[in-house]
C-alpha cells in the first residue's frame, strides 16, 4: 500500500499508546497523532484490575506500569482482605477471587500511558503531539486506505493510513469524522473533581459519604494535594464543557456534606457525568474504535481504563495481521464481536451502581439489603469477577471445551531450556502452540503460523495441549486433535470465519 504509515492511531492516551505497543509490536509501525502537546500528567484513574494486571504480564509490561523496575511485583494471590465496592459499599473481598496474581496495581493512568509511549517508540512508532485531526476520508470503497486531514504545529497536512484507530476519548474526532452512532442514556448526575488544597484538612471527613443531597469523597492529603469528588443527583450539567472553578467545587461539597470545607490552589478541577454510551460498531470500514471513544460510562470502579487497555490488546494483533495480509477473512470483525459486549456490559453494571448510589432515603433499605448479599461468596465472586474483567470469555467455536476463549492459566512449565512461566511465552506477541503431553503428532499438525513449545507442567488438571492467541486467550486445548487445524485456520491463517 502506498501509504505514510500503515496504522494511525489518533489519541495518545494509556489506551492509544498501547494499541501503538501492540501494533509496533507486530511488526507495524505506526504513527500516534496526539492534539495535546504536552502530557496532562493528571490521572482520572489509578486502578488496575486484575485482568488488566494478567494482560500486561503477558506482554511483560507490569513491572514498569506498576512502578517498580528491575524486580516483580508479587505474582501470587493476595492473602488477606482486597476490600472493593459495588456502587460505594466496600463489602466485596477481592481476595476470595479464583485469580494467579494481585487483584488490584495501582498505577495512575498517566504513569501508564508514558510507560507504553516510551515502549511504542523504542519498537518504532512515531509519536506527533500537538496534532489534532480535523477530517477524515475513508477510500475503502474505490482504493485501499484513510486519508486523514490533520492540524499541526505547522500547520495543516494530510496523511494517509491503511487504517485509523480512534482512541481519542469520549468526544473522539475519529468517531463522529466517519459517522458511527454513539447511542445510551443521556446523563443525569453532575459530578465534579478537584486536586486542591485542604485548609482544614483534619476537620473534615475523610472517605467516602452519602447523604440525602448526593456523595463527596475526600481523598486527603493533610500535607499536600487532596482529591475531592462530588456527585450532585439534581440535575446534569447544563453545560458539560463548561469551565469549573474553585467556588463550583467548594460550594457544591458543602451543600451535599453540609458542613464547611475550605480548599484553595487547585491543581486540576474537572466535570464529568453518568452518560452511558457506545458506539454502535467498533468498525466501520478502515476505522476502528477502542477505549472512551467507543464507550462511555460512570467511572465506577475505574473499568473504563481497564476496558479500554483490554480493546487494545484484542484489536493490535488482529489489525497488524490485516495489515500485513497475513490475517484470515473476518479475522478483524472479530474485534467487535468480542469487545462490544464486553463494554455493554460494562455500561450495564454501571448504570446499575448509579441507581443503588441515589441519596434518595427510599433506595437506603435496598443498599443494605445489597451489603447482607455481598458478603455471600457467590454474589462477591459475580460482582468480583465482573468489575476485574476475569468473568471474561469469547466465543471462539468450541462449545463444552471449559478453557476454551478464556485467558491461557500461568503456569510454571520446564523443559531442557529450564523452568519458566507461561506469560514469559506471550512477551513477542506471537500465538503459541503449547505441547504438555509430548505429542509427536500434535507438533506436525502445526507450522510456522504459531511458536510450537514442548514442556512439562504440574496439576493433575492440566490440558495435553493449549493453543494461544496472541493476546493471552485459548483458540484450542486439547487433546481433540481433529479441531486443532480447524483453530489454526480460523485464527491465524485460510477463510473459515
Amino acid at each position: 500500500m502506498n501509504v505514510d504509515f500503515e496504522v494511525a492511531v489518533v489519541g495518545g492516551g494509556p489506551v492509544g499508546m498501547l494499541l501503538a505497543y501492540e501494533l509496533a509490536l507486530q511488526g507495524v509501525r505506526p504513527v500516534v497523532l496526539e492534539r495535546l502537546p504536552e502530557p496532562t500528567l493528571q490521572s482520572k484513574a489509578g486502578t488496575l484490575h486484575a485482568r488488566t494486571a494478567q494482560t500486561l504480564d503477558r506482554r511483560g509490561l507490569l513491572d514498569d506500569v506498576a512502578g517498580v523496575r528491575g524486580a516483580r511485583p508479587a505474582r501470587r494471590p493476595p492473602r488477606g482482605l482486597v476490600p472493593f465496592h459495588f456502587a460505594g459499599l466496600f463489602d466485596l473481598d477481592l481476595a476470595k477471587l479464583d485469580q494467579e496474581g494481585p487483584a488490584i496495581v495501582g498505577a495512575p493512568q498517566a504513569w501508564a500511558e508514558h510507560v507504553f509511549a516510551v515502549h511504542a517508540a523504542e519498537r518504532g512508532a512515531e509519536i506527533r503531539r500537538g496534532h489534532e485531526v480535523a477530517g477524515l476520508t475513508d477510500h475503502g470503497d474505490h482504493g485501499d486506505h484513510v486519508t486523514l486531514a490533520v492540524q499541526g504545529p505547522r500547520g495543516p497536512y494530510d496523511l494517509t493510513a491503511a487504517y485509523v484507530a480512534g482512541t481519542d476519548g469520549a468526544r473522539s474526532a475519529v468517531r463522529k469524522l466517519a459517522g458511527i452512532p454513539f447511542a445510551g442514556s443521556g446523563a443525569t448526575v453532575a459530578a465534579l473533581m478537584g486536586d486542591v488544597r485542604l485548609l482544614d484538612p483534619f476537620e473534615v471527613p475523610a472517605g467516602w459519604h452519602r447523604t440525602p443531597r448526593g456523595w463527596v469523597m475526600l481523598l486527603i492529603d493533610p500535607y499536600g494535594v487532596s482529591r475531592v469528588f462530588t456527585y450532585d443527583f439534581r440535575a446534569p450539567h447544563p453545560d458539560r464543557r463548561a469551565p469549573v472553578t474553585l467556588d463550583e467545587l467548594r460550594d457544591t461539597a458543602e451543600y451535599i456534606a453540609g458542613m464547611p470545607i475550605r480548599m484553595s490552589d487547585p491543581r486540576w478541577l474537572t466535570r464529568f457525568g453518568d452518560a452511558a454510551l457506545q458506539a454502535e460498531t467498533y468498525r466501520k470500514g478502515r476505522v476502528l474504535l477502542a477505549g472512551d471513544a467507543a464507550h462511555v460510562h460512570f467511572p465506577a470502579g475505574g473499568q473504563g481504563v481497564n476496558t479500554g487497555m483490554q480493546d487494545a490488546v484484542n484489536l493490535g494483533w488482529k489489525l497488524a495481521a490485516t495489515v500485513q495480509g497475513r490475517a484470515p477473512h473476518g479475522l478483524l470483525d472479530t474485534y467487535h464481536s468480542e469487545r462490544h459486549p464486553v463494554g455493554a456490559r460494562v455500561l450495564w453494571n454501571t448504570r446499575a451502581q448509579i441507581a443503588l448510589m441515589n441519596p434518595d432515603p427510599a433506595i437506603t433499605p435496598l443498599r443494605e439489603l445489597f451489603t447482607e448479599l455481598m458478603h455471600l461468596d457467590q454474589v462477591n465472586a459475580h460482582l468480583g469477577n465482573m468489575i476485574s474483567g476475569l468473568d471474561i470469555a469469547y466465543d471462539v467455536g468450541l462449545p463444552g471445551v471449559p478453557l476454551a476463549g478464556r485467558l491461557a492459566p500461568d503456569m510454571e512449565l520446564k523443559n531442557d531450556r529450564g523452568t519458566f512461566r507461561l506469560v514469559d511465552l506471550l512477551h513477542p506477541g506471537r500465538p503459541v502452540l503449547l505441547d504438555l503431553a509430548d505429542r509427536a503428532d500434535l507438533r506436525a499438525a502445526a507450522d510456522d503460523r504459531v511458536d510450537v513449545v514442548t514442556a512439562a507442567t504440574t496439576g493433575d488438571d492440566a490440558p495435553d495441549a493449549l493453543l494461544i492467541r496472541p493476546d493471552g486467550y485459548v483458540a484450542w486445548a486439547g487433546p481433540d486433535l481433529t479441531t486443532l487445524g480447524p483453530a489454526l485456520d480460523r485464527w491465524f491463517t485460510g477463510n473459515v470465519l
